[in-house]
C-alpha cells in the first residue's frame, strides 16, 4: 500500500487531517487530496471525487462527518478502491456492510497515524 486518498483533507495545516496526511507523505505514501476546494494541498493535486484519481489508490481514509460517510463509501466502491479506513468517531455500519459485501476492507473508528506509529514506529518510512 503506498497510494492513499484523503478525503476531507485540509489545507489548514492545524487540521487533524493535514497533520494525519502530512505524517504519512513524510513516511513515503503518495498522498492524493481529495476535497471540494483548492487547487493543490500539500503539493499534490486535489481531486472531488475519488472516482476522478487516475489509477486509482490502495486505500481510501476519511475525514467526514458520519452522515457524509454513505456518499463517501459510494465514491469509493465507484472508484473501487480495495479498502476504506475512517477515522476516530467515523462509524457507519450500514456503510461498511456495503463496502464489506462488494469485497473492500473497511477499518473504522480509528486513527491511521496512531495505528501506524503503533505497529511500525514513528520512524518508518515506505521502501
Amino acid at each position: 500500500m503506498r497510494r492513499i486518498a484523503v478525503v476531507g483533507l485540509s489545507p489548514k495545516p492545524y487540521r487533524d487531517s493535514h497533520r494525519v496526511a502530512r505524517y504519512l507523505q513524510e513516511r513515503g505514501y503518495e498522498v492524493v487530496p481529495v476535497y471540494p476546494r483548492e487547487e493543490t494541498i500539500l503539493g499534490a493535486k486535489v481531486y472531488r471525487r475519488v472516482q476522478d484519481i487516475p489509477s486509482g489508490v490502495d486505500l481510501v481514509d476519511v475525514f467526514r462527518r458520519r452522515e457524509e460517510l454513505p456518499g463517501v463509501f459510494d465514491d469509493a466502491l465507484a472508484a473501487r478502491s480495495p479498502a476504506i479506513w475512517t477515522q476516530l468517531e467515523c462509524v457507519d455500519e450500514a456503510s461498511a456492510r456495503r463496502a464489506v459485501a462488494a469485497g473492500v476492507t473497511v477499518v473504522m473508528d480509528r486513527c491511521i497515524m496512531v495505528d501506524h506509529a503503533a505497529l511500525l514506529g514513528r520512524n518508518w518510512r515506505v521502501s
